[in-house]
């Protein structure tokens, strides 16, 4: 038998890593990467029996001091000692709303400690329980990349006919960019609306970073067609496009996804069909546009929960999100007769929001409890200026 392992041996090959792929392999980092952060201090052991104790201790002893925010993505054992849930945006109006908390302890991810920095006051602080904590999609465009792709969109002399919207789901990096270029934030659940403003303001919108919900709020919610859509692949010269389809597009997709979103797949919807006869499929507009096309009913995370609170009982449901919160609300709704199952056979938990555990979370309250600041999200001053002015459009958005 041939041996394959010696056919082509590694060292003739001459590939050098790029730095993207040292930083995946953890031999690199980026300190405006939302990865390779090692979390400081000693963490206690995930093994010990009085972490639920530990934490109500703390907390209680912070008191009114802090206020701690808990995404629906969140696993159970961080969730219990959430003061409010809900999804990023949410949760940062929630933070801006308490000026009397002096720490906000979010439970989350990177990108959303970073809009509730920009939303509270100078005297709060917003604090992520692991700093490694990231966003894969927020991570698919950086500052740079997105300057470079404007660059490409002036030389194609289309720049001034295009408005840049970005989803929540961003850095504040990118949620400067766009305030500094005329855009808006928008939400899984506004998206439509900040769509129909952009295209008041000008012909074509730069959508950030999330492909899947600009293609599907275009096509399946203001009646584009697929044509109408350019993927703006950053890893290629001149995003893969030439000027003649930036010239003709109406929408240009950012090439980022959820990784967790994006796994879903017709025949995922197809086999949950065959399995539960009278399913009713409920997918996040974070899946893929076939999958959305497939699906009974397509929402914002809050959209999904309202329509299983509104269900009837004994009504059967397959949910395209992510795994914490679709077996949440599996357990919520079982006494009412409600059969809710996710939607593909693969367990798929958000890794990077998993990465907010009970240990952490102690770490974090205790450290705070003894009046060391720990793990503090910050965004610099002018960052925050043009981020803020495109949330605030948002915010006025009809």
């Amino acid at each position: 038998m041939r041996d394959v392992t010696t056919a082509h041996p590694v060292q003739d090959l001459d590939v050098q890593p790029t730095p993207l792929a040292l930083l995946l392999l953890g031999r690199d980092a980026d300190p405006r990467s939302e990865r390779g952060v090692e979390c400081p201090g000693d963490l206690p052991s995930p093994s010990d029996p009085d972490l639920v104790a530990r934490a109500r201790a703390a907390k209680e002893k912070l008191g009114d001091k802090v206020f701690v925010l808990g995404h629906h993505y969140q696993r159970d054992e961080v969730i219990q000692f959430a003061d409010v849930t809900g999804d990023s945006f949410k949760l940062a109006r929630d933070a801006a709303a308490r000026p009397e908390a002096e720490y906000i302890v979010f439970c989350g991810v990177h990108f959303m400690a970073e809009s509730a920095d920009i939303l509270t006051t100078d005297d709060q602080k917003v604090v992520l329980p692991d700093l490694a904590a990231g966003c894969s999609m927020a991570d698919m465009a950086t500052a740079e990349q997105v300057a470079e792709c404007w660059d490409v969109l002036t030389e194609a002399g289309v720049a001034e006919q295009v408005v840049p919207v970005s989803y929540m789901n961003s850095s504040a990096d990118i949620k400067a960019f766009t305030g500094r270029h005329g855009g808006t934030i928008c939400t899984s659940s506004n998206a439509k609306r900040a769509l129909e403003w952009a295209f008041e303001q000008g012909e074509k919108v730069l959508f950030l970073p999330d492909q899947h919900l600009g293609r599907n709020t275009a096509v399946r919610d203001m009646g584009m067609s697929l044509e109408d859509c350019v993927l703006y692949n950053p890893h290629k010269p001149n995003g893969g496009l030439t000027a003649e389809e930036l010239r003709n597009a109406k929408m240009i997709l950012w090439r980022g996804h959820c990784s967790v979103h994006g796994r879903f797949s017709v025949d995922s919807v197809n086999d949950v069909r065959e399995r539960i006869p009278g399913v009713n499929v409920l997918v996040h507009p974070e899946c893929k546009h076939e999958v959305v096309a497939a699906a009974d009913y397509v929402g914002s995370t809050e959209y999904i929960i309202k329509a299983l609170e509104a269900a009837p009982a004994g009504s059967k449901w397959a949910i395209g999100t992510e795994l914490n919160l679709v077996r949440r609300l599996a357990n919520r709704f079982a006494p009412e007769g409600k059969e809710i199952v996710f939607l593909d056979k693969t367990v798929c938990f958000c890794s990077t929001m998993n990465r907010i555990d009970l240990p952490h979370l102690v770490w974090t309250l205790e450290s705070l409890a003894e009046g060391k600041q720990v793990n503090r999200i910050v965004v610099d001053p002018e960052t925050e200026k043009y981020a803020k002015l495109a949330l605030e459009r948002m915010l006025a958005l009809p």
